[in-house]
């Protein structure tokens, strides 16, 4: 008959097999849930991301109106590309030579933060992730990037990103955006606001469009040259819902 010292490695070792069994069927749930949510994103908008909900509790408000790409101007995709991402058609997700960029001038300058981040992986990470700098949250984001550029496709990446990023305070999205600022539908935009909305990205908060602030004012000029410069690239044209032109 065995002793009970004998009977406690073998009690241990009963248990963590029965703990790795169900913690690999936890992960093969959870892999499988986020693939089917990824596919469905692909037709249904997100019912809430985590920074719209971090919004909402800590007080600053969550105005969003999500819209169909086909009730947004032109001007609105031609503007965050000008400003955010102008290789947006072209690569897989991810553009090497900006990240490499922005990880030099980052160590040269740490005390100021320069993201290289393309509109695909703002996309994955607005709709999947949280806000904030780690390890674990960069190999996720890249995961949902390729899982995006995989399954949707550019057209459906940029309505999303228009519809979800943060254009002001509590301000989520191009059309409560337009309709905030300038008191007209997303698919009214000038150039000219389009831009200014485009030139608040990188820091919403901090870079107001109504009341008007000096960097929006500056930078929203560069993308409207940006946007003369790129707007006949076939590309563009057809990421944006424009012919030929």
């Amino acid at each position: 008959m065995a002793s009970d010292s004998e009977k406690s490695p073998s009690r241990t070792r009963t248990i963590l097999m029965r703990v790795w069994k169900w913690t690999k069927k936890i992960f093969l749930w959870l892999f499988i849930a986020q693939f089917i949510y990824i596919i469905l994103l692909k037709w249904i908008d997100p019912p809430i991301t985590m920074t719209q909900f971090v919004s909402w509790i800590s007080g600053d408000g969550l105005k969003r109106d999500y819209v169909d790409r086909s009730d947004m101007s032109p001007n609105a995709g031609l503007a965050v590309i000008s400003s955010e991402d102008q290789l947006f058609p072209d690569h897989s997700g991810f553009d090497w030579k900006s990240m490499k960029k922005a990880l030099e001038y980052n160590k040269k300058k740490p005390g100021r933060i320069r993201g290289g981040s393309t509109i695909s992986q703002q996309v994955a990470k607005n709709v999947f992730l949280w806000q904030g700098r780690s390890y674990l949250r960069k190999g996720l984001e890249m995961y949902f990037t390729f899982m995006i550029e995989l399954v949707w496709g550019k057209k459906r990446i940029l309505e999303m990103y228009l519809n979800v990023i943060e254009m002001g305070r509590g301000i989520y999205g191009i059309e409560a955006a337009s309709r905030a600022y300038f008191g007209k539908p997303a698919s009214a935009l000038t150039k000219a606001e389009a831009s200014m909305i485009a030139a608040c990205l990188p820091n919403p908060k901090r870079y107001t469009v109504k009341p008007l602030s000096g960097y929006v004012a500056v930078r929203s000029r560069y993308i409207q040259r940006q946007m003369s410069n790129l707007q006949t690239d076939p590309d563009i044209r057809k990421v944006i819902g424009l012919g030929p032109p």
